[in-house]
């Protein structure tokens, strides 16, 4: 997700499909060499439970390219909505409920919430491109 989540349902956000990842990297912070897949600064920003919303399988959900589900992240909480809109490209809703919002939720709390670090300390202590971390660019 380029710009990260927005609370506000009025707003859409890009989100790209990737490989799946195996669960041990759900903890990861650090760097990742140039040149390797997902190369750059990387860092946990959020962590909780999703639960699937609809009856149908998560699975038959996404062969049809729409996807509703609850987050119970420490910063991402309520409905959300994920519609295909070609390829590999999505676009994510945040669905009204009590935890919608106009506040940028990436602007308020930019912290990893594992370590507390910001981007570019993780890199700083990982031996990255803080310069480019610090522009919230993983990449």
């Amino acid at each position: 997700m380029p710009k990260g989540p927005s609370l506000d349902p009025k707003v859409k956000r890009l989100a790209m499909q990737v490989e799946d990842h195996p669960l041990d990297y759900a903890r990861f912070e650090g760097v990742i060499p140039e040149g390797e897949y997902g190369g750059g600064t990387v860092m946990v920003w959020d962590i909780g439970t999703y639960r699937p919303e609809e009856d149908e399988s998560f699975d038959g959900a996404m062969r049809k390219g729409r996807i509703v589900f609850t987050l119970g992240g420490k910063k991402l909480k309520g409905g959300w909505v994920l519609v295909r809109t070609r390829g590999r490209q999505w676009l994510l809703m945040k669905r009204h409920d009590r935890y919608a919002s106009t506040v940028d939720i990436t602007t308020e709390k930019p912290r990893s919430v594992l370590s507390r670090r910001l981007l570019a300390g993780i890199a700083r202590d990982e031996g990255g491109d803080v310069a480019k971390a610090a522009t919230g660019d993983p990449t």
